[in-house]
């Protein structure tokens, strides 16, 4: 075998060797990108998610304030009825 020959076999033994290596390296950038992408998705929906909790909560407050303030409107009616001798 003489050097020219030696090239040509390591030349066609290199080609497909360095296209699997660059496909399997290709699959691991998709992989990590992907990964990446749920990560990121996940914490996205984790902020929102508490954002609408934040909200939830406020608005949970707000009704409660609301409905001692109505329970307090009932209470002074029923005692202004029995004061004018009615029958609540």
């Amino acid at each position: 075998m003489d050097a020219a020959m030696v090239t040509a076999i390591s030349a066609l033994i290199a080609g497909p060797v360095a296209a699997a290596a660059a496909m399997y390296g290709s699959r691991g950038a998709t992989r990590a990108a992907r990964e990446g992408n749920a990560v990121t998705g996940f914490k996205n929906l984790t902020d929102e998610l508490q954002e609408e909790r934040t909200e939830l909560r406020n608005e949970v407050a707000a009704l409660r304030t609301e409905l001692a303030a109505e329970k307090l409107e009932v209470a002074r009616l029923r005692l202004l009825v029995q004061q004018l001798g009615g029958t609540p």
